[in-house]
């Protein structure tokens, strides 16, 4: 089997996401390309260290967490992807996701694999990179993420999901506030106001000073 260039393997909460509060062993892949302005995964960005995907499949069979995240970066980018995330399903019967900017076709992952999709906002200073036909792509129990700057990425992110009629294509919409740009209990009150078929999502991982 081949390499892949590895940032970081850890343990943690998950902390975003419908399984947000799970135990779950993270493989966060190197590389990415995009550079949004609220980034907080520098590592990502590195060129990591080359791992077999035997020896990566073997670190998440022996981790004690039910959940497997495959993230970056952005860890469609690398060959090798499909192979890792087939060898790992071979290997356990614990939950895998993926989490993905939306810059690739997420048809790559195998069913069975749960996509996490994001959609980026102007607040990120990368919107318009997303794969448009990724919506056609999505399946029942993908789910799709907004990471919101302001009103205006709101009013954004809102119109997307009305235009798409995105909460039908998935299990779950989430917005998400930016940190120390976006107000969650702010954040809270537009989707009330408003109605939209979407779920506000927190990062309960740093709440809780978790990595």
């Amino acid at each position: 089997m081949s390499d892949l260039n590895v940032a970081e393997l850890f343990d943690s909460i998950q902390g975003e996401s419908t399984y947000t509060g799970m135990a779950c062993f993270f493989v966060r892949l190197a590389g990415c390309n995009l550079n949004c302005t609220y980034c907080d995964t520098s590592a990502s960005h590195e060129a990591g260290r080359p791992m077999a995907i035997e020896d990566i499949v073997a670190a998440c069979v022996a981790s004690p967490a039910p959940l497997i995240e495959i993230t970056g970066g952005e860890p469609m980018q690398q060959q090798g992807f499909e192979a890792l995330v087939t060898a790992i399903r071979a290997a356990c019967d614990k939950r895998v996701l993926v989490e993905t900017n939306g810059t690739c076709d997420i048809s790559r992952i195998p069913d069975g694999v749960v996509a996490v999709v994001d959609v980026k906002t102007p607040g990120s200073g990368m919107d318009g990179t997303f794969d448009e036909s990724n919506v056609a792509r999505l399946r029942p129990d993908d789910e799709v993420k907004f990471v919101l700057c302001d009103r205006r990425d709101y009013e954004w992110a809102a119109a997307f999901v009305r235009q798409h009629d995105l909460a039908a294509h998935c299990a779950a919409v989430l917005f998400s506030p930016s940190a120390h740009q976006l107000d969650a209990g702010r954040l809270a009150e537009w989707l009330v106001a408003d109605g939209l078929p979407v779920r506000l999502q927190v990062q309960l991982h740093k709440l809780l000073n978790f990595k």
